[in-house]
């Protein structure tokens, strides 16, 4: 290769690799100081970036880094689970990830056009942007916020901010603290970079020792059902009768108050199931004054249908509809009909559920139900509190087989128990089914792809953190004056000689 275009392909290759190496900070991995080194790295590659457009091939190619092995778990539930040909599964984890790299290349276009003090950039203007950039993903073409930076600091001390900022402050910070870890490489900065980091930590910890929300009730046993069932035997009508008999068998074998089974533990309409089945499994948790959870999909007369859960025992029986669906996976988008050609994709058009459903009333707790990834949008989760006592997520992950998508689940719901100051139970069919408790600890999890019963017991509480009260507006706003003002100086006409 020529050495002028070696040299030019160094600095995307470095970003790339800095990208990829993120991930590291995320579940299961947990090095959670690594993002911070990795986005210092970034920064001072966009301090040497020349123009705006180079500056934005360079947050693409971090990006690309970050999400190629971040969400590899695409090409998994796909190809291995999906039935989809290998190159068209890859060609389509590949244009996810440059789709989802287009927004920290929007971070790295913005910051460049502002011609700021390296300080201001760095511990002001660059977090702003990527928070931006961000809380954007979160939402645009129905959201995908998954690998946010934040969530790779649910075990860190900058955890403490959570009940405050939310996931989207924690991003922040951690492009704060990568800020401050540069400014360590200039003497007269390094003090002042220091201490700056020595307060964040400082005060982070501290921020953990607040107990923002109070016990409410005494505390519930548990009980999460894990049933393991492949994905390709789920749908299997021949497997029907079978999967029906395992979960009846470990409601019986439940001695918990409440118990929980995962989204779509039963496979088959509610209209089309034998009308003594459920009764049967109400009749198991009401003889020991108890409920249960059970996700099973809906149809209503209408033709509409919906991913849901019932709940079943002494509490009259109380139903939830998921409202927030993962495109490809509850729907398919407009004009991508197609995909059902090359994709095994059983119930793949559900409806919205209502935004305003109320909590559930079982086992003296009221309940907020998400299903499977609508844990990932922390507003949404708010929208129950402070009503509901506890959080319950039932999820169906055996579409991303043994990858990294459950690991990364698992500390998005962490994130959910922290900012709502609630545990989160989690009911998956084969894994990660866990206790979380209100400081988004996982308390006891099940092993992945095992059969059997988390048992624990919860204590429900209520009261209402900062992040439950506010949601993410007041770092959306501070984001958008930072920038504001950073847009006013650029324009402030120079001073006259």
């Amino acid at each position: 290769m020529n050495p002028a275009r070696l040299r030019s392909a160094r600095a995307p290759l470095t970003a790339f690799l800095l990208g990829a190496a993120t991930v590291l900070g995320f579940a299961p991995f947990g090095l959670a100081p690594l993002p911070l080194l990795t986005t210092a790295g970034l920064l001072w590659l966009w301090q040497r970036a020349a123009t705006p457009r180079g500056a934005a091939a360079l947050g693409f190619a971090f990006g690309m880094g970050l999400f190629v092995a971040g969400i590899s778990w695409i090409y998994v539930s796909l190809h291995d689970v999906g039935a989809m040909p290998a190159p068209l599964a890859a060609l389509a984890t590949l244009l996810a990830s440059a789709f989802l790299a287009l927004f920290p290349a929007l971070a790295g276009y913005l910051q460049a056009r502002f011609q700021h003090a390296p300080p201001f950039k760095q511990l002001l203007l660059i977090p702003a942007l990527w928070t931006l950039v961000e809380w954007l993903r979160d939402w645009l073409f129905t959201g995908f916020p998954w690998l946010s930076l934040g969530y790779s600091q649910a075990n860190s001390p900058l955890a403490g901010f959570a009940p405050l900022t939310g996931v989207f402050g924690l991003s922040w910070l951690a492009w704060l603290g990568a800020g401050l870890l540069l400014a360590l490489a200039r003497p007269r900065e390094r003090a002042a970079a220091l201490a700056g980091l020595a307060l964040l930590v400082g005060v982070g910890y501290g921020l953990q020792q607040i107990e923002w929300t109070r016990p409410q009730g005494a505390p519930v046993s548990v009980s999460l059902l894990q049933g393991n069932i492949a994905q390709d035997l789920k749908w299997d009508e021949a497997r029907f009768a079978a999967t029906l008999g395992l979960y009846q068998r470990m409601a019986r074998e439940s001695s918990a108050r409440l118990t929980i089974l995962p989204e779509t533990a039963i496979p088959r309409f509610l209209d089309r199931l034998d009308p003594r089945f459920l009764p049967a499994l109400a009749q198991t948790a009401s003889s020991r004054g108890a409920d249960l959870i059970v996700g099973l999909p809906i149809r209503e007369a209408s033709g509409r249908y919906f991913n849901s859960v019932l709940s079943l025992g002494v509490a009259p029986v109380q139903r939830y509809d998921k409202v927030h669906l993962f495109p490809f996976g509850d729907f398919i988008p407009s004009g991508f009909g197609w995909i059902l050609s090359v994709l095994n994709l059983p119930l793949s058009d559900f409806s919205h559920g209502s935004a305003a459903q109320a909590p559930l009333a079982v086992a003296g707790q009221k309940i907020a139900v998400n299903i499977c990834y609508e844990d990932a949008f922390g507003e949404e989760i708010i929208r129950a509190l402070p009503e509901a006592t506890l959080l319950v997520n039932a999820s169906n992950f055996a579409w991303f087989g043994d990858s990294l998508a459950p690991h990364q689940h698992l500390q998005i719901a962490q994130l959910r128990a922290l900012e709502a100051g609630r545990p989160m139970l989690r009911a998956t069919n084969t894994g990660m089914t866990a206790i979380i408790d209100h400081r988004g600890q996982v308390t006891a999890v099940l092993p992945a792809f095992t059969q059997g019963a988390l048992n624990g017991s919860v204590q429900g509480r209520s009261g209402a953190t900062p992040y439950v009260r506010w949601g993410n507006a007041p770092v959306v706003a501070l984001a958008l004056l930072v920038c504001g003002l950073a847009a006013m100086r650029r324009r402030k006409p120079a001073a006259p000689a």
